[in-house]
C-alpha cells in the first residue's frame, strides 16, 4: 500500500511531518487530544496548517498485539469521502520515531 506521507513522533507524544493528497504536499500534525473524555473520541486531532482534518485513534492489532495509530481524514474537498490511513514503520528507517502514513482506504 502506498505511503502518502511521513511523520516523526515528538517528545510531547504527537507527530509532525508532511503528507500528499491530490498532488499537493502539506504539513500534518497529530496533536494529542487533551480533551478526550470517552473511548470513542480520537486520541489525536489531525491538523494541517490551521485546519482540522480529522482524528486518529490508537488501536491494537489483533494479529500481533502491537499498538498502531489509525487516521481518519475528511475535508469538503474530498466530497462525501473519508481517507483512512495507518502509521507504519517507514521503509529503510532505523529511527523508531519515524513513521509512514500508509493509505488504507477511501470510504
Amino acid at each position: 500500500m502506498p505511503a502518502i506521507g511521513y511523520v516523526t513522533r515528538g517528545e510531547d507524544g504527537g507527530y509532525k511531518g508532511e503528507f500528499e493528497l491530490f498532488s499537493q504536499r502539506r504539513p500534518i500534525q497529530l496533536v494529542p487530544n487533551r480533551r478526550k473524555t470517552t473511548p470513542e473520541q480520537p486520541d489525536f486531532v489531525v491538523n494541517s496548517d490551521r485546519l482540522e482534518l480529522g482524528g486518529a485513534w490508537v488501536r491494537t492489532s489483533e494479529m500481533s498485539g502491537r499498538e498502531y495509530v489509525r487516521l481518519a481524514i475528511a475535508r469538503p474537498e474530498f466530497g462525501p469521502h473519508t481517507v483512512y490511513a495507518n502509521l507504519g514503520r517507514a521503509a529503510g528507517q532505523d529511527d523508531p520515531d519515524a513513521f509512514a502514513i500508509i493509505w488504507n482506504a477511501v470510504n
